[in-house]
């Protein structure tokens, strides 16, 4: 697996201050995300399907969203999201069926995670399109910002 390049730094860190956004503005749990393509920014995300009561509204969700208003389309074929919690079945599906070249997630999610942790979703066989995995940047900081968030509300 290839290291994580700067670029892919500068973008998680992105990711996470959308995270720090969802939790202090709109009291979500702590998501982000960013669509990247050719090295722009195309689409940004935060969870927020507490405050729209809209349960599709996942921070992967709200990027590929963003991106496609911003770009006039639904496909994003070349594209890498960043994501700070690894994607669910519901967003793994739509990164699917966005064409989405690559996945980079920070915190494994060992519940309902679809890139890996408990289904394959991503990478697999039975879909016409999949797409190249990478987790655990930034895994520690994305992991404690969850954890602080459900500590308090406990």
């Amino acid at each position: 697996m290839t290291p994580f390049s700067p670029e892919d730094r500068a973008c998680m860190q992105r990711a996470l201050e959308l995270a720090i956004h969802a939790r202090d503005a709109d009291d979500e749990v702590p998501v982000g995300a960013v669509l990247v393509l050719d090295g722009e920014i195309v689409g940004e995300g935060w969870n927020r399907n507490v405050t729209l009561n809209d349960p599709s509204a996942h921070a992967e969700i709200a990027a590929l969203r963003d991106a496609g208003q911003r770009l006039g389309n639904h496909r994003f074929p070349g594209a890498t999201l960043y994501v700070t919690l690894e994607p669910c079945a519901m967003c793994a599906m739509a990164l699917v069926h966005a064409r989405m070249a690559r996945v980079v997630y920070g915190a494994p999610d060992p519940k309902t995670g679809a890139a890996g942790s408990v289904f394959d979703t991503l990478v697999s066989e039975r879909h016409n399109h999949r797409i190249e995995v990478q987790g655990g940047l930034l895994a520690e900081e994305s992991s404690a910002l969850l954890r602080a968030f459900f500590k308090a509300r406990r």
